[in-house]
């Protein structure tokens, strides 16, 4: 069976000591296509040089994470553009807004996810959506820019079955399903059931969010 994992940091300093070990155990384990998404400034060197290294498996995205956005947020916005003007990418982000932590830049994420949607439906590209503890302030955003050309995944979904309905409801974009379904209280055991396979893309948001029986350890996408 042929695997897609749609959201690994494989670039993370956190595989540095294994990288090339984690992805041939990706590719062993069936995973022959890993997407790349970006953070910020910071993490594009180190992205773009795995996906030099492994150009056939790796493929890179081009975006802001909601949490990098702050008060130089539209330089980040400005090199981004640069980039997706320069070469290709696979899709957009990952980016949209995430109140986890605090609202301090809630109008800035805002604004950062506009942008984002629009160069999306510029460039027809998927987007990759994070919405942590914000799912109704992106879902706002996202359905006001869908106008029918707009596509992609809202990443590491993890709300109900209401929440699901609404992205379905927008058509053309997924859900993106990974360690948290296999959580005792993940509260995904409750939600797949109503999901039909053909709204959902698998990922494993390494290393964050190992399954079970990895929980707790690093994840990385031979897990998916």
């Amino acid at each position: 069976m042929r695997l897609i994992e749609t959201h690994a940091h494989l670039y993370s300093e956190q595989f540095r000591p294994d990288r090339a070990e984690a992805l041939h155990r990706a590719v062993a384990a069936g995973v022959d296509t890993i997407l790349l998404p970006n953070i910020d400034h910071t993490s594009i060197d180190a992205m773009l040089a795995l996906e030099a290294d492994f150009p056939t498996t790796c493929h890179a995205m081009m975006g802001l994470h909601p949490c990098s956005v702050g008060p130089t947020f539209e330089k980040e916005l400005h090199l981004l553009e640069d980039w997706l003007a320069r070469r290709p990418f696979v899709a957009v982000g990952e980016c949209g807004i995430d109140l986890y932590w605090d609202k301090t830049y809630l109008p800035q994420q805002q604004e950062a996810l506009r942008v984002q949607l629009r160069l999306a439906k510029q460039y027809d590209l998927p987007i990759v959506l994070h919405t942590r503890s914000a799912f109704s302030e992106a879902f706002e955003l996202v359905a006001e820019a869908q106008d029918g050309t707009l596509r992609g995944v809202f990443h590491c979904f993890s709300d109900g079955v209401a929440e699901a309905e609404r992205i379905i409801s927008l058509g053309g974009v997924k859900m993106g399903i990974g360690g948290v379904a296999t959580f005792k209280n993940g509260g995904l055991d409750k939600v797949l059931p109503h999901i039909a396979l053909e709204h959902l893309v698998l990922e494993t948001d390494c290393p964050y969010l190992a399954p079970v029986p990895y929980r707790g350890k690093r994840n990385e996408p031979a897990y998916l």
